[in-house]
């Protein structure tokens, strides 16, 4: 196998994202629909795959909000490619692609049951992590992450 390479999203990631979808997130399919074309068409310039011979192995979608944050909504690691240090890669080289756009800080969102997701992003220097209740709507709590730029 080739070493892996990270680049920007370009035409017919998402497609395959969508085919392979459960090698990424296993049985859970609640985030398929949050898989919208905007991530790749619109925020291109912020969607990074990590692609090993050919094929996406790992991929951060995001963007840089009006507030300066660089928001991440997804980032997945196939799992013939985890513990690679993949997800790292994708954050840092978004963190690197926000800040260029003006971004003083990072953002993330994850469920109070995601213990995995905490963890990773507490190993990520994300140190506030707020329970907002309802974020996501009524009944439904998000912990929100957040990790300064350096500036």
């Amino acid at each position: 196998m080739s070493d892996v390479t990270i680049e920007l999203a370009r035409d017919g990631d998402l497609a395959e994202i969508l085919r392979t979808f459960e090698r990424f997130w296993g049985d859970r399919d609640f985030p398929r629909p949050l898989h919208h074309p905007i991530f790749f068409c619109e925020f291109g310039d912020t969607a990074f795959m990590a692609r090993r011979d050919g094929e996406i192995v790992g991929y951060l979608l995001g963007f840089v909000a009006p507030t300066r944050d660089g928001y991440i909504h997804f980032v997945a690691v196939r799992d013939d490619a985890r513990a690679l240090g993949l997800g790292r890669r994708l954050y840092e080289i978004f963190a690197a692609a926000a800040a260029q756009r003006g971004a003083t800080a990072l953002k993330a969102l994850t469920s109070l049951e995601n213990t995995g997701s905490q963890a990773f992003h507490r190993r990520m220097g994300f140190t506030d992590m707020t329970e907002v209740p309802d974020y996501a709507g009524s009944g439904r709590t998000r912990i929100v992450m957040r990790r300064p730029l350096p500036l």
